[in-house]
């Protein structure tokens, strides 16, 4: 039988009703999006003019969109690829700010504030100016890129997602940083990590087999808090024109197009609240989530 008392990371968890309901939920996007795609990436493209911008019907249960396309697939097939991004590029900044505070706060010192002096400088720039220019400068190079034969490395609409996945993910992951060095600095005067130095081992395993393993926590619950983060930059680029370009679809992207058609004489609320909705329910699940695993491990702690 398993165990899950109060003391138990789950069972602390479990008790967190509104974060288990979201885990739940999250799931089961995952996997409608994973599972649909090989049928939703034809269909999400399949024009017909004589539908457009057809309310929802028995054929198309969320509508059809200013083409005549599917909102249903277009929006299943725009979750897995906004997710896909928020999750790599939770992954980027996870990456980086690991690496930068854990070095930071290790070896401290001179090396330790300049480090973090870099980080107060690159908060104190704006965050959006940031991104767009990091978009369209590592969009322009990435486009250039041919492989030998002369074809592309990359279609492109995939460099858009590769490129805002890379982005944000490198403008991410400051808080993480400044998370990690804090950990760090503390974990490494315990005695561990003391008798790890005295048996000569280097640095890097210090850091690799001692350190890291106790920041699972800490970094686990960052990690769930920046994909909605990610997902939201994302949306609100594409919704500016600045992030994924068609015939790719994100939910920020389908939004944008919705949004576009607005108009006083007639209104087509499908094409703005099935994405807005989706968007919306996903980003507060992956919130709850986060929120969740935080509580759970403050408690263990004591915090």
């Amino acid at each position: 039988m398993r165990n899950h008392s109060p003391r138990t990371f789950w069972g602390r968890f479990r008790r967190e009703r509104l974060a288990v309901l979201s885990l739940a939920f999250l799931v089961a996007v995952l996997l409608i999006c994973a599972t649909t795609l090989p049928f939703t990436w034809s269909r999400m493209r399949a024009q017909n003019l004589a539908d457009a911008r057809q309310p929802p019907t028995w054929s198309h249960p969320l509508g059809t969109d200013e083409l005549g396309r599917d909102m249903l697939a277009r929006t299943l097939y725009g979750g897995a690829i906004s997710l896909s991004l928020g999750l790599l590029a939770a992954a980027v900044a996870v990456a980086i700010g690991t690496t930068y505070g854990a070095i930071a706060g290790y070896v401290g010192g001179r090396v330790d504030a300049l480090m973090m002096r870099l980080v107060d400088v690159i908060y104190a720039l704006p965050t959006l100016l940031l991104l767009m220019l990091l978009t369209v400068s590592l969009g322009a190079r990435l486009e250039q890129l041919r492989w030998p034969s002369g074809a592309p490395v990359l279609g492109a609409e995939w460099v858009r997602f590769a490129v805002m996945a890379v982005a944000i993910g490198g403008v991410s992951w400051l808080t993480v940083a400044r998370v990690v060095r804090g950990q760090v600095l503390s974990l490494r005067e315990q005695p561990f990590v003391e008798a790890a130095r005295a048996l000569g081992l280097p640095t890097w395993r210090i850091l690799w087999r001692h350190i890291l393993p106790n920041l699972a926590g800490p970094i686990i619950v960052f990690a769930t808090l920046a994909v909605p983060q990610a997902i939201l930059q994302e949306s609100f680029l594409s919704f500016l024109g600045v992030g994924v370009q068609p015939p790719q679809a994100t939910w920020g992207l389908l939004a944008s197009d919705g949004v576009r058609l607005l108009n006083p004489v007639r209104f087509y609320w499908w094409l703005v609240v099935v994405p807005g909705l989706a968007l919306s329910l996903t980003l507060l699940a992956l919130n709850f989530v986060g929120d969740g695993l935080r509580d759970a491990l403050s408690e263990r702690k004591g915090i």
